[in-house]
């Protein structure tokens, strides 16, 4: 089942292979087909098994191991929560180096930020990121942790969301996804998007559009500057800021909502 018309399918085959996740139509919907592993160790892929329906398992390896997630899952969804505001604290420090030494690159780290703080305060309230994320966070119980949500729509520019920018964004977007995913994704994107603006959810698209580049931006953390004309994709793609003052306002302002968050976990 899926929760909303523009969602997509999702399918794990536990094949232990090294293939690259891609989309497949079926019809008017689309099916993104993953590949697993019984052994995986990682709190990130693992909490996306939570709630899996099990299409076929004649060994019944797969719901022992569904099992096994089952029992940890707070567990899984706390450690990928630490995880998300390590990496946004290491995304601020990359936003202030890049200021300093005049980087491009700088506007795409503080988003990447602002994202990944999404993800884990989402995870704090056991709830698997998404790209209904951000209506998601809108409706979390009151608590010291969920506070902060505010701080994401201060720093991820959602409030610029219009028809017009969305459209140049959603083609950057899907420009980006497919130079670096080139597993037809762009498809799913625009079902998405389309599925946004038919609903007037213009905050919600804008978020889910940065979020899709977060992910694919740290794909390419370690290269990103070995190919510098990404930067021209990217600034409409991430609807990045210019005024340099502000972003670095934003980056402090994210670091020390996480360091804050991390201290709360220790209590």
């Amino acid at each position: 089942e899926t929760s909303f018309g523009s969602c997509d399918y999702d399918i794990t085959v536990f094949d232990n292979s090294e293939k690259k996740d891609h989309v497949v139509d079926y019809g008017d919907d689309s099916i993104y087909i993953h590949h697993g592993k019984l052994d995986e160790k990682k709190s990130e892929i693992l909490i996306h098994y939570i709630g899996m329906e099990i299409i076929q398992d004649e060994s019944w390896d797969l719901r022992i191991f569904l099992s096994k997630i089952k029992e940890k899952q707070d567990k899984l969804f706390l450690d990928f929560a630490k995880n998300c505001l390590i990496d946004a604290i290491f995304c601020c420090q990359k936003t202030k180096d890049s200021i300093l030494n005049s980087d491009n690159f700088a506007p795409c780290w503080q988003k990447c930020a602002t994202c990944l703080l999404a993800s884990a305060i989402s995870t704090l309230n056991n709830i698997v990121p998404s790209s209904h994320m951000l209506n998601s966070l809108r409706n979390l119980k009151k608590s010291s942790i969920n506070e902060n949500v505010s701080i994401i729509n201060e720093t991820t520019g959602v409030e610029r969301a219009t028809p017009s920018l969305l459209q140049r964004m959603l083609k950057s977007t899907q420009g980006f996804s497919d130079i670096v995913e080139n597993n037809n994704y762009s498809k799913v994107i625009q079902k998405k998007y389309d599925y946004f603006l038919s609903n007037s959810m213009l905050s919600d698209c804008y978020f889910y559009l940065i979020y899709v580049n977060k992910k694919n931006f740290l794909k390419l953390r370690h290269s990103i500057h070995q190919n510098p004309d990404h930067i021209h994709i990217l600034k409409v793609a991430f609807d990045i800021e210019r005024d340099y003052n502000l972003l670095e306002q934003q980056a402090v302002q994210i670091q020390n909502t996480c360091n804050h968050i991390i201290e709360l976990l220790r209590k």
